[in-house]
């Protein structure tokens, strides 16, 4: 099987793609998309994301301490993308997008209503890195929406139709190939578990 070496570089993919809702106080909201966003811990609950300095946003996240991450859907792919190559300074993509302001809870930042699942988050430490400065945060509430929800209470994110990005292109995350086990899980014995006719 033949390889390439190549010179270090990010490609860890694919990754998900996030638009990040932001505000300084007396002014309008905005957006910017980000691919480098994750999980670091779940108790507490942390993520990251990653933004170069030169953004607009950038200042916003540094001066209020505070962020959305808005999942994005195959129906808000246009407007992530929107949103990653025009600035804030410019434009207002909320109103460009026809995108709605969601209220959040717990901070001052709004969320994107259309999005299905919205993540307040606080930042704890900015941590330059080079290119990029990560932003360490906290969350402190998750909004979610309804019509995700079963009788039982159960959420289906995956029904959502969420983008993922890879090198260059969104993608919508497609058919499920596991679940989170099931390597190691027992299989039932031969004969158990069917129907006697």
């Amino acid at each position: 099987m033949a390889k390439q070496y190549w010179r270090p570089g990010n490609m860890l993919y694919p990754v998900p793609a996030v638009m990040v809702s932001c505000r300084r106080p007396g002014e309008k909201p905005n957006i910017i998309t980000v691919a480098w966003a994750g999980t670091v811990c779940s108790s507490p609950a942390m993520v990251s994301i990653s933004v170069r300095k030169e953004r607009y946003s950038y200042d916003i996240l540094k001066e209020t301490g505070e962020f959305v991450i808005n999942l994005v859907t195959k129906e808000l792919t246009r407007a992530a993308d929107y949103c990653g190559v025009r600035s804030g300074r410019d434009v207002d993509k909320f109103r460009e997008m026809k995108l709605t302001e969601l209220p959040s809870k717990e901070i001052a930042a709004p969320g994107i209503a259309e999005s299905p699942v919205s993540l307040e988050c606080r930042v704890k430490e900015v941590i330059p890195l080079g290119s990029h400065d990560l932003f360490l945060a906290e969350v402190v509430n998750v909004t979610v929406e309804d019509r995700y929800m079963d009788e039982n209470g159960k959420f289906h994110l995956n029904r959502a139709g969420l983008v993922a990005y890879s090198h260059g292109e969104y993608y919508q995350l497609g058919e499920k190939v596991g679940t989170f086990g099931y390597s190691v899980r027992k299989k039932p014995a031969a004969g158990k578990g069917r129907k006697r006719r």
